[in-house]
């Protein structure tokens, strides 16, 4: 290579780094160098690149005229369906005909990775891939060039920065490639643009067609979050593959996951955000799920659009019938796996000692509840003690609580049912009176139509941002509770029993702000594909300006922590409205 004496400098430099490993291991650390890219010889004119230095090398190259800046390597966590019917997608009116479904957009996802065998990746009937496409579908363990298709039309993996840090990709706990062990990428993918799948549930629960919001769109999968001793994403692996999906030609970019919100110039999401950005790429992120409390929001970057979690109308329960003759029955909470019937079971309350009516850790005497179902009054300290029923040798129990919109699918890895304090109050009543009576239970009962709905998550985290107090933060809320999606099939999601064995499942239901962020990805892509000339700017406008803050019981979206009307900060303009988005009327635009 012809080098002036500065790029000389430069490629020696260079190839030090190239060699680091000759360094002495304590005398490096791993940082993320950002620097001009005309100032760079042509193999170097990626806009970041990663690095293991030692002091003395970072010095030199801070002096160097190309050199823009340096961070340390920092890592990221990650931030899980009725969902179309919910927000008002119906196939032959609307955003999803108008958008053809998102045919020719290109999604990229920038998560755990991929399933590509998934159900929801089928290509039947896509016609062939955009020719203005510029990606790859690299190949590594258990994934290679032939797992793509004419959905999944790109994947690739950066894992260089993690291991620069001398963390190793587990052999057990991941794969060293695209695939997706986890099953958060899989999940956040079909979200985004998941092609159709007819009987899809958990385990009877949400039964129906999965699809994603732009079933005909694109998927391309960048993999930069991988397990060594958890899931994590370096910061220049989180980098490189934003800056390869810019490159590789996608409209969308989907990044469920964040970090620790600093200087927005020094925030490896928010620093590639702003390049996608101008290159008219909108990137969607989620806002955490550090809730319910104030200044806990990531990806506060104003150009990025930013995803808080609402619950959607649609819970998942089991019937209770008290009596033998069917004196009371009430519907209470419940995502026990298996298909199961109670059959006037014997019922236990401990009436008159108060510890053992709340279920207090070693209240229960196992020869009076082994074998039987136990009603647990309401406690603010003991709303859903599972530990003391299972450990007195219970069959089941029904508990009083107060946090039933709190609990989640692997809550119930026996057969409980949570019920309101309300209902829990009337079967206490009932109880009193009858003695020795039992209790029949159907598990495995999807109810649709729930009120109110949205509610806004306790987990979605809130807004105002650290670092940009005066930046309305989260845009936008999606649903992001108990969201059908597909998953990794090897990975392990119901629990059962007190040992904790795990049922499989090709579908399964996940919550967190990481679950809505892809919904607006999705239908992002549609408004996309309908006004070709909109810029990220223009598209989040439209999405925020036609938001709704009334409920489906005409009140104010609640707050799911404090069960009161929700602030901008909780839901940000309020809650996703695709069908108004459409045609918004005005958009407050800004050009790059």
């Amino acid at each position: 290579m012809d080098c002036s004496v500065f790029f000389k400098l430069l490629c020696f430099f260079l190839l030090l780094v190239g060699m680091s490993a000759a360094v002495v291991a304590d005398d490096r650390r791993t940082y993320i160098i950002h620097v001009d890219k005309s100032a760079m010889p042509s193999p170097f004119r990626d806009h970041h690149s990663c690095a293991a230095l030692s002091q003395s090398q970072l010095d030199q190259l801070e002096k160097m005229p190309g050199h823009v800046a340096t961070y340390p390597e920092t890592f990221g966590k990650l931030q899980t369906t009725h969902s179309p019917k919910f927000l008002g997608l119906e196939p032959n009116v609307g955003l999803w005909p108008a958008a053809n479904f998102g045919d020719d957009m290109i999604v990229g996802v920038i998560d755990t990775g991929i399933w590509p065998e998934s159900e929801s990746f089928r290509d039947d009937e896509m016609p062939p891939v955009p020719e203005r496409w510029r990606g790859s579908c690299e190949s590594g363990v258990e994934f290679n060039s032939s797992n793509c298709n004419r959905k999944l039309i790109g994947a690739r993996s950066f894992s260089k920065g993690m291991k620069e840090a001398g963390l190793n990709i587990s052999k057990t706990y991941d794969y060293d490639s695209p695939r997706d062990f986890f099953g958060h990428g899989t999940h956040t993918s079909s979200t985004a643009a998941g092609s159709p799948v007819q009987d899809a549930s958990y385990f009877n629960y949400a039964k129906g067609t999965a699809i994603g919001m732009a079933p005909k769109a694109r998927l391309a999968m960048y993999k930069v979050i991988f397990f060594n001793t958890t899931y994590e994403a370096a910061a220049s692996d989180t980098i490189a593959g934003m800056d390869q999906a810019i490159a590789d030609g996608v409209d969308i970019m989907s990044l469920s996951l964040g970090f620790n919100e600093t200087a927005f110039e020094q925030n490896p999401i928010a620093v590639a955000a702003f390049t996608a950005m101008e290159k008219g790429i909108i990137v969607v992120c989620a806002a955490g799920n550090s809730g319910p409390h104030g200044f806990t929001i990531f990806n506060g970057a104003p150009w990025i659009a930013t995803i808080g979690a609402g619950t959607i109308d649609r819970d998942y329960a089991a019937k209770v019938t008290l009596g033998d003759y069917g004196d009371l029955t009430v519907s209470g909470k419940s995502v026990y796996p298996l298909d199961l019937l109670v059959s006037r079971v014997p019922i236990y309350f401990g009436h008159g000692n108060r510890s053992k009516e709340i279920c207090d850790d070693y209240s229960l005497d196992p020869k009076d509840v082994a074998g039987k179902y136990v009603f647990c009054d309401f406690s603010e300290s003991f709303g859903f003690n599972t530990f003391e029923t299972d450990r007195a040798g219970a069959a089941g129990a029904i508990f009083s609580t107060d946090s039933a919109m709190f609990l989640y699918p692997s809550d119930f890895n026996n057969p409980y049912v949570a019920v309101i304090q309300e209902v829990g109050n009337s079967i206490k009543e009932y109880l009193i009176k009858a003695k020795n009576t039992t209790v029949s239970i159907k598990f495995q009962q999807t109810v649709l139509g729930t009120k109110p709905a949205p509610i806004v998550a306790n987990f979605s985290s809130r807004g105002p941002d650290r670092k940009s107090p005066w930046i309305l933060k989260p845009d936008i809320l999606a649903p992001g509770v108990n969201i059908l999606a597909a998953y990794a099939p090897n990975r392990g999601i119901a629990p059962i029993g007190d040992d904790y064995d795990y049922l499989l499942s090709d579908f399964v239901l996940l919550s967190g702000t990481s679950m809505a962020c892809p919904h607006v990805a999705g239908i992002s892509a549609l408004l996309k594909a309908v006004h070709r000339d909109w810029s990220p700017a223009a598209i989040r406008s439209a999405l925020m300006t036609t938001a709704y803050v009334i409920d489906n019981a005409n009140g104010t979206i609640i707050d799911m922590t404090t069960g009161v009307a929700g602030t901008p900060l909780d839901y940000g303009s309020g809650h996703i409205d695709p069908v108004k988005a459409i045609d918004p009327g005005l958009v407050y635009d800004r050009r790059g």
